[in-house]
């Protein structure tokens, strides 16, 4: 079993670490990570316990020494690559299993209208054998939080079919 952690950043350098941290603690194979902070120059976060696969909005980090073979899948999308990171991971006689790490909010700078969620190819992103969805989906809906007060871009995550 393949055990992962998600965690929104917030843009924090501090919170970004915290996050690998807690990775080692929990002694997590991968770490699932939203809205790091913007890097800037040469000026990168690196942490001895993960390789880091980067991208604008997410970050994947697999554990070194986890065991783990990984293939990361760039045909999963159109037009969400810097909001998705899809890998796929296994074990010597396990079998693979995709973690999508995924950060959902559309963005007005960019004139963005769809939200990454709806740009990713949903029959070639659910992996036979088993599929982790892990991200920040900017969603709200009374379906997984009864508390919730506002409903919200939660119509496409609660679909049934």
């Amino acid at each position: 079993m393949i055990g992962v952690i998600q965690r929104n950043c917030a843009r924090s350098y501090e919170w970004t670490i915290a996050g690998l941290e807690t990775g080692v603690e929990r002694s997590a194979d991968v770490l699932c990570l939203q809205q790091p902070p913007r890097e800037r120059g040469e000026i990168g976060i690196s942490h001895s316990a993960y390789d880091i696969r980067k991208r604008k909005q997410v970050w994947t980090a697999i554990q070194k020494g986890s065991g783990l073979v990984v293939n990361e899948k760039m045909d999963l999308s159109r037009g969400a690559n810097d909001d998705v990171i899809a890998t796929d991971a296994r074990r010597s006689g396990e079998k693979i299993t995709r973690i999508v790490n995924i950060y959902d909010q559309k963005d007005a700078q960019l004139g963005e209208r769809e939200r990454p969620v709806r740009k990713l190819n949903w029959q070639r992103v659910i992996q036979q054998g088993g599929t982790v969805l892990e991200g920040d989906f900017n969603a709200h809906s009374k379906r997984w939080d009864p508390r919730c007060q506002v409903q919200r871009d939660a119509v496409f995550l609660g679909r049934r079919d």
